[in-house]
């Protein structure tokens, strides 16, 4: 937790991809119960916009990290604990979706750009929340891992997004079972249909498993945020391993 001038104290917590969509819901969410937050993300200038809302008080702290490079990962986390004094909380959101067209026509370097972001950045954020939340005193945290849908079931043409997303499945299980040793708590959001960029396409018609397009419902960020905000106010004696929300009438169960 961290003291403010006024001797109020606030649990803190990063947010990656806080940019915009579900990242930047979330963030928004937290901070208005109180958190104060680090804002990770490529573009400066939306975190910005959230870092300097005079309602947060000095509690926003923008951050520009590109989450598949380790040292940049490892420096705006430092810079965070450096500015906050600790770390309560790793909302590991930040995502981008699949290249254009088949996969049989991509480069390697289409591939690697998902696997970079998804994968080993997930991967990186994840490992120095580790390495910071095991050595602070008093030690432990949570980490939410942002999963998807896709993470479950794939869509038609998603082969790296959703090969990604499955992997971070396997992040989440095995970072909950080695986090025990640490007091740090490890869960997974799996999200269907927010409107954000990665989803907008949503409601125009996407590619179904019967080679239809159909419109799909989608639901409002602030409420996946409220969801995550929910999931860091738990004690750490209690996990949420997996948790998904979705659009109720969205065609995830039966999908195919």
């Amino acid at each position: 937790m961290t003291r403010h001038d006024d001797g109020h104290t606030s649990r803190v917590g990063i947010v990656t991809g806080a940019g915009t969509g579900i990242g930047r819901a979330a963030a928004l969410e937290l901070l208005r119960n109180g958190w104060s937050i680090a804002l990770l993300g490529r573009r400066i200038e939306p975190l910005l916009e959230v870092a300097n809302a005079t309602e947060f008080d000095g509690r926003a702290l923008a951050l520009s990290c590109d989450v598949s490079d380790a040292d940049a990962v490892a420096s705006s986390f430092d810079a965070a604990v450096a500015r906050f004094g600790r770390l309560d909380l790793l909302f590991n959101n930040a995502g981008v979706g699949n290249p254009a067209g088949p996969f049989e026509t991509w480069t390697s370097d289409q591939w690697r750009s998902v696997v970079d972001v998804n994968l080993n950045g997930m991967f990186f954020c994840l490992q120095r929340a580790f390495w910071i939340m095991s050595s602070q005193n008093p030690r432990g945290g949570r980490i939410i891992n942002n999963g998807s849908l896709s993470a479950w079931v794939p869509r038609p043409n998603s082969i790296a997004y959703t090969a990604t997303k499955h992997a971070v499945s396997g992040l989440t299980r095995c970072a909950s079972l080695d986090g025990r040793a640490y007091d740090i708590a490890v869960g997974q959001i799996d999200v269907g249909n927010a409107h954000s960029a990665l989803a907008s396409q949503m409601a125009q018609g996407v590619p179904q498993a019967n080679g239809e397009l159909a419109a799909e419902p989608l639901i409002d960020v602030e409420t996946v945020g409220r969801s995550v905000a929910h999931m860091a106010s738990l004690p750490l004696d209690a996990n949420v391993l997996f948790h998904t929300i979705m659009a109720t009438k969205m065609p995830f169960v039966g999908r195919g």
